[in-house]
């Protein structure tokens, strides 16, 4: 025992020996180290006592498995304490982290967004970033600032404005500012002959005067002199003429009274009179429909309601394309401005001429609440002798210098793709809710955003801010600038949105909108705070109301977004909040103050300010950054399927005629399925791979600009959309059309109706073959 004991301790005295052996650490002399001596000593003789090689192995594995527990352990503890500094540090660079749903993808060519310290920023911070700089004090500072006084076009007071606006932009951090010109022709009230109305006798003497607001014109009317029997035509719209029609009265030569609201603009009604054969139309606000008691916030009897009459927008003589300050054009002038008189008329005269008029009585549902008015139709009045009325306008045309202001911050990966905010500047009266509100908003949406820049927000598209001028008369400026870019802005516009009469009130919101954009708005108003009900989201009132789609209506002709899809071809969108209980009375008179604006609000301006830029920025700052454009083009496939159905009603009648709505069917399949597609291959590809996404988003941006019809004149029908627009191409036009065949067969015209349908199907057959990418996707039957 004692030989094998000897043997395994020299054996390791002499491993130990060699494993010294080695080289120094700053020479390379090679060294022996001595071996060490070991001596033992002896056992006594009876000890219980007893080695084996057996027992020394065991207990060397036994240490050894201690060694390597301890090396784990220590190498857990080491990472562990790795991992946890390495979490603190990404965590302090991310301070606002949300939910995975609301990360912006992480690499910079996804939008990722990335703090001057190098951390990761999420759309929760974002958020967090948009809500912490806006500022409700601003917004009515400027409010009041802008609508001191009346600022029209051309004006020293517009002017004023147009200065300080441009003068904010240029101090805030934007890439650039500049400004946009353009004379455009203009109508003003004379200055030396005042519009009048006269009662005069058969012969056409003057018998008595009838006062009229000096103030008061309709911008665009035609001039000179009409007379004539008067009509009351309710609100002028097109079923109101044909159910006078019906009940016979005499509408030809006459003069029609018309009642403000209907959801029909001035221009709408001198429109349809002009059809009918009316020679002039007043205008007037009926207490049924604008309040009028000036103790409870109301117009006063004698304030009238101006606003123009052309049916369209821009430059009036220059249809279709830009009045440029150096350019010549031939001379020429828009189908939509009136041959016939119009005038708007205050409550007192309305009721001054509808109380003398004899006639049949009005349809039920025609009765307003005028004083000393029992209502009938006319053309004639009571009394002795025949007596008409003359009505005179001389409102003259002008020059004016308009400017557009711009200003703009450019996208990191996408700088020429833009969303554009805008909002008008000018107006005749005050303006506070006209043109203040949305100045006040584009203006604080703008160094809000500003600041954003300052603080890591780096947008993946381009932002632009636009003050437009001459929004008034029809939305020229903006209509100016679109007719500048028409054939390009469709592939640089992603949308639009207009702040003008953003608020009205603070109770309900309304949302008029391209159905490409309307999904936006859930996501936005799940967000925000409703500014009347503390702690309570927009949408959870929404909800009680029937649902967000409830609020979310069609573009209409006089909103400052609607020449934006329906002229240009990009989807557009524009916010109201009104009064669920009584409406503002003071738009486009001389009353339109701040002072009211607040009345009404019981001083919640700014909240219900901030509340809308909140909504209009979580949508911008979503459009910005998205890798993909986040726009529904699946939502028009419905819209022709309801046009589908209810040709579908008609497909016997139609066939008897040797037509078929098959075209349509076929283009509606075909649109449906390129829309389906490419959402199947956006969900199925590398987003991450910047030249895929951009070949999508370039398709997606197309849509609306799809939609414009290639098959009519932009200067005799400007807004061309075939599902927005207004003309015999439109999808609304071909759906009266045909509903033709049970009302009034007679009534029906075969060769227009193939036309329509020819017009419809080609355009909708184009945007499907568009939408569908390359030519051999389009048509391949293998």
């Amino acid at each position: 025992m004692m030989d094998s004991v000897t043997g395994l301790m020299s054996g390791v005295a002499g491993g130990g020996a060699q494993a010294n052996e080695g080289v120094e650490e700053g020479g390379g002399v090679r060294r022996r180290v001595p071996p060490v001596e070991l001596k033992l000593v002896p056992l006594e003789e009876g000890s219980e006592v007893t080695l084996n090689s057996d027992m020394m192995i065991l207990h060397r594995q036994m240490d050894r498995r201690k060694a390597a527990v301890y090396l784990t352990l220590s190498g857990l503890l080491i990472f562990t304490t790795a991992f946890l500094l390495g979490y603190v540090a990404f965590r302090g660079m991310c301070r606002l982290c949300g939910n995975e749903g609301d990360l912006i993808p992480l690499s910079d060519a996804a939008g990722a967004q990335h703090s001057p310290e190098g951390g990761v920023m999420y759309m929760a911070e974002l958020r967090e970033m948009l809500k912490k700089y806006l500022k409700e004090e601003r917004i009515e500072n400027t409010l009041r600032r802008v609508s001191r006084a009346s600022h029209p076009p051309g004006s020293s007071e517009g002017n004023a404005v147009a200065r300080e606006i441009l003068q904010n932009l240029q101090n805030l951090r934007m890439d650039h500012t500049w400004t946009d010109s353009h004379y455009a022709t203009l109508q003003f009230p004379s200055r030396t002959k005042p519009n009048m109305l006269w009662f005069v006798d058969s012969e056409g003497a003057e018998l008595e005067e009838i006062p009229l607001d000096s103030e008061g014109y309709c911008a665009y009317s035609a001039t000179g002199t009409a007379t004539g029997g008067v009509v009351y035509v309710n609100y002028g719209r097109r079923e109101d003429f044909e159910q006078l029609r019906v009940l016979g009265v005499a509408l030809n030569g006459s003069i029609a009274v018309a009642r403000v609201g209907g959801s029909v603009s001035f221009a709408e009604k001198v429109w349809l009179a002009q059809e009918a054969g009316l020679v002039g139309v007043l205008i007037y606000p009926d207490p049924a429909d604008v309040p009028q008691d000036p103790r409870r916030l109301g117009l006063h009897s004698n304030a009238v309601i101006s606003e123009h009459v052309h049916l369209g927008s821009g430059d009036p003589f220059t249809p279709g394309f830009p009045s440029f300050n150096h350019t010549q054009f031939p001379s020429t002038q828009s189908s939509g401005l009136p041959i016939i008189l119009a005038q708007p008329i205050s409550a007192n005269v309305a009721s001054k001429l509808l109380s003398q008029l004899s006639g049949t009585a009005c349809p039920r549902g025609w009765q307003g609440r005028l004083p000393y008015v029992q209502c009938v139709l006319g053309p004639g009045f009571t009394g002795p002798g025949e007596r008409r009325v003359k009505m005179a306008v001389y409102n003259t045309m002008k020059p004016v210098l308009l400017n557009n202001i711009f200003a703009s911050i450019e996208g990191k990966i996408e700088p020429d793709h833009y969303i554009i905010i805008g909002a008008q500047r000018d107006s005749w009266g005050p303006g506070a809710v006209k043109s203040g509100v949305g100045t006040a908003l584009l203006m604080e949406l703008a160094r809000t955003f500003s600041n954003m820049l300052e603080n890591g927000f780096y947008p993946r598209r381009s932002l632009l801010f636009v003050s437009w001028d001459g929004g008034d008369f029809g939305n020229v400026g903006a209509t100016e600038w679109l007719e500048g870019y028409l054939t390009m802005l469709h592939l640089k516009a992603v949308a639009y949105f207009s702040l003008d009469q953003a608020i009205l009130g603070d109770d309900v919101l309304s949302v008029y909108s391209s159905p490409l954009l309307a999904d936006l708005i859930e996501g936005a108003i799940k967000q925000v705070e409703h500014p009347k009900h503390t702690g309570q989201s927009i949408l959870s009132l929404v909800q009680r109301q029937g649902g967000w789609r409830n609020i979310v209506k069609p573009l209409y002709l006089n909103s400052g977004a609607y020449s934006f899809t329906a002229f240009g071809g990009v989807p557009a969108m524009q916010l109201h909040f009104t009064e669920d209980a009584r409406s503002y009375p003071f738009v486009n008179t001389q009353l339109d103050s701040v002072g009211r604006l607040q009345e009404l609000l019981q001083g919640r301006l700014g909240s219900v300010g901030r509340a809308v830029a909140e909504l209009v920025g979580l949508m911008v700052l979503k459009l910005s950054h998205d890798q993909i454009l986040p726009l529904d083009v699946t939502c028009y496939s419905n819209t022709v399927q309801q046009l589908s159905s209810k040709l579908s009603q008609h497909t016997a009648q139609l066939q008897s005629r040797g037509l078929s709505p098959l075209w349509v069917f076929s283009a509606r399949g075909d649109y449906s399925r390129a829309a389906k597609n490419l959402q199947e291959a956006i969900k199925n590809s590398d987003i991450q791979d910047e030249r895929l996404a951009r070949l999508y988003n370039t398709r997606i941006m197309r849509v609306e600009y799809y939609f414009l019809s290639q098959y009519v004149s932009v200067v005799e029908t400007p807004f061309r959309h075939v599902f927005n627009g207004r003309g015999d191409h439109t999808l609304s036009a071909l759906a009266d059309h045909v509903s033709l065949l049970r009302s009034a067969p007679h009534l029906f015209n075969e060769a227009r109706f193939r036309r329509q349908l020819a017009l419809f199907t080609w355009t909708l057959q184009g945007a499907a073959n568009a939408l569908s990418g390359d030519v051999w996707n389009i048509d391949n039957p293998l």
